[in-house]
């Protein structure tokens, strides 16, 4: 292999990934397809639960068990594509850390919320739904509540803050979205959208190319969080409600898995070569929530599959992404300065330094707000590394004093 195939491995393939070499033999290839399994959300979530707004509306819901003593509410906006399943990995890891409940949304065209105008897109709408599904769930007695929100899901996370729609939001921590490298990212990305495949075979199927394209870089995150984001041909249902997959399911899967990489290497090399993830390299290039890798020519990716064979359409995307361009601008136009604006504590989470724009640059230096740059990870950052995205915003909510600690838990000060 050379140097040059080397090196566009390490940039695009993570060091999780498991198998990879041409030509193994069928029990490898179903010992293999076992690593994509998909996960079931009752590992991660004590409930979830379909709530009727009006006749028009219903949205799923996930929420985790409540505390055992008095903390906020969380909660979790998902980026444009995903689910409330995105947050399956960072809910466990933040519960165990301080008293809180985790409350995750489907939002309108995503996932298992069933809605009149799924096309509706606008940050209007989406904050309209939030607000109305906050007052139904909590009549009464709201409780405080921090917003969390990733990519898509960050930007109407600032838009629902700015509102005021809820009174009781005391804080918020977006995820890798920036409104200059956002609007400079959608120029290009219908042709990211095109990029990626229309159908998979399997759900397993579609687990293994999550991680391959480098969407997710976590395989376990994959596991739960891709089923939610697509759905079976023929019942248009959301694959989440065909698990668990049967052992049978699961054997046609690895009997008919040919998804390989141009570059694909021997399962010594991947031994030898795995360091870590510290050749990955991210950066806040997509604004959607798509595979996020700046460092490297995505020509390979415009093609249906990576090592395609014709085979069955069995799912497909739940969301057209593509037909919401018309909302893109209206996402991150001003996010900026509304964000900076906000009277609540704030803090920004980033997979590169190289993603604020100006306005961002100047609040961070008057410290107007808190920044973290993860390192060794994609677009998904609370995917890719749950643990310290639990750790870093429960450090800020501690700070904040708007939770306690479950134990004893010691947290350093932001790098940045």
């Amino acid at each position: 292999m050379s140097n040059l195939q080397r090196t566009i491995l390490k940039n695009r393939l993570p060091p999780t990934i498991p198998g990879g070499r041409i030509g193994r033999s069928d029990s490898f290839k179903k010992s293999r397809i076992r690593d994509f399994k998909p996960a079931l959300w009752s590992e991660f979530f004590a409930e979830k639960e379909d709530v009727v707004l009006d006749e028009n509306r219903t949205f799923r819901i996930y929420r985790t068990k409540a505390p055992q003593k008095p903390g906020p509410i969380l909660l979790l906006l998902h980026g444009g594509g995903y689910s409330g399943l995105t947050w399956s990995h960072f809910c466990v890891e933040i519960t165990r850390i301080i008293h809180c409940q985790c409350l995750a949304i489907d939002l309108r065209g995503h996932g298992d919320t069933k809605t009149e105008l799924d096309d509706d897109l606008s940050s209007d709408t989406l904050a309209k739904d939030i607000g109305d599904l906050v007052l139904q769930l909590y009549q009464e007695d709201i409780p405080p509540i921090y917003l969390v929100g990733h990519s898509m899901g960050g930007a109407i996370a600032v838009h629902f803050a700015h509102k005021a729609i809820v009174p009781s939001i005391i804080g918020i921590t977006v995820i890798d979205v920036v409104e200059g490298t956002a609007m400079e990212a959608l120029a290009s990305m219908q042709s990211f959208l095109r990029s990626r495949p229309t159908h998979f075979k399997s759900i397993p199927n579609a687990i293994e190319w999550c991680i391959r394209s480098g969407q997710i870089r976590n395989v376990e995150s994959a596991k739960v969080s891709m089923p939610g984001q697509i759905i079976n041909c023929a019942t248009q249902q959301l694959a989440t409600n065909e698990l668990p997959l049967s052992e049978d399911e699961i054997e046609d899967s690895a009997s008919t898995s040919n998804f390989t990489h141009p570059f694909s290497i021997s399962e010594d090399e991947e031994m030898g070569n795995d360091n870590g993830g510290d050749s990955v390299t991210s950066a806040a290039s997509t604004a959607l929530g798509g595979e996020n890798d700046s460092s490297s020519d995505s020509s390979d990716f415009k093609k249906p599959f990576i090592g395609h064979v014709e085979s069955p359409k069995r799912y497909t995307w739940r969301i057209d992404l593509s037909k919401s361009e018309k909302y893109w601008v209206g996402w991150f136009t001003g996010l900026s300065e509304k964000f900076l604006n906000l009277r609540v504590p704030k803090q920004l989470l980033l997979a590169s330094i190289d993603g604020l724009d100006k306005a961002l640059t100047v609040g961070q230096m008057q410290g107007r707000f808190q920044m973290q740059v993860l390192a060794r990870c994609g677009h998904a950052v609370h995917e890719d590394r749950p643990h310290e995205v639990a750790e870093v915003i429960s450090g800020y909510l501690i700070r904040n004093r708007f939770a306690e600690a479950v134990g004893e838990f010691h947290f350093h000060l932001p790098a940045c």
